[in-house]
């Protein structure tokens, strides 16, 4: 009985191996990758990137790390466009952050009334001025652990200013763009975003975390839209096996 019993669990383990190599020859044969993610996939797809958007930057005008704070803060359910407008004027009137800090909360309220949700995001940008003129002596601080002490700033917005002012790859930015266009390139399967960055983190050489999320929200922006993706433009179409291509 022994020996009948060896057999079974031996033919039942050569089934489910030939199984997994049908499996993954029908996504081959498909145009899929069996991994998505192995590295020479990724390289691939990193190298598109660095084809189309050599010096991708952070859309949001700033002149010092804490206008890139409360810019990034106004960005929320607003596009840069439409931040870069309010704040061109806004800077001027508020040069740093004490300015800010003890600013009038009803005035502010108007001045930033055009990114929407003005409200929340006042109380964010005094909260997040007060901390870093009472606390960190008026300086926007360079950790994670300190930047994620100041209202209104979440792992995204830590991101974008440790990244983008101080050259600190402190994680990968993961907005609605970055998101979207990372389950489309099977990088990860998430949609959490918390989740996704790590997925991208580990993946991706930690010396492209920073430039990598600027990359993709230009790419995000410019052809790989939400609706109707202009895939027929895109360098990364070829390697991308996304189900709703437009090619």
């Amino acid at each position: 009985m022994a020996k009948v019993k060896k057999k079974k669990t031996s033919r039942y383990a050569k089934l489910k191996r030939g199984s997994k190599a049908r499996t993954k020859n029908r996504a081959a044969s498909r145009g899929g990758t069996p991994d998505p993610t192995n590295p020479k996939r990724v390289a691939a797809i990193l190298a598109r990137p660095d084809e189309a958007y050599p010096v991708a930057i952070c859309e949001l005008k700033h002149a010092n790390p804490l206008q890139l704070v409360i810019s990034t803060i106004l960005s929320a359910q607003c596009t840069d466009v439409r931040v870069n407008q309010v704040t061109e004027s806004l800077y001027k009137k508020y040069p740093n952050a004490k300015a800010f800090a003890y600013a009038n909360p009803a005035e502010l309220e108007q001045e930033i009334r055009p990114t929407g949700f003005f409200r929340n995001k006042t109380k964010s940008v005094i909260g997040a001025s007060k901390a870093i003129v009472e606390k960190f002596g008026g300086e926007v601080p360079r950790t994670m652990e300190e930047i994620l002490t100041l209202p209104g700033v979440a792992r995204k917005t830590a991101n974008v200013v440790l990244g983008t002012a101080y050259g600190i790859p402190s994680g990968v930015v993961v907005d609605t763009h970055v998101l979207r266009l990372s389950r489309r390139l099977e990088l990860t399967k998430h949609e959490d975003p918390k989740n996704v960055e790590q997925d991208l983190m580990k993946i991706l050489p930690k010396d492209k975390w920073i430039q990598f999320s600027h990359q993709l929200i230009w790419h995000g922006r410019r052809v790989c839209v939400a609706r109707n993706p202009k895939c027929i433009q895109c360098n990364l179409e070829s390697i991308c096996n996304s189900k709703d291509k437009t090619v």
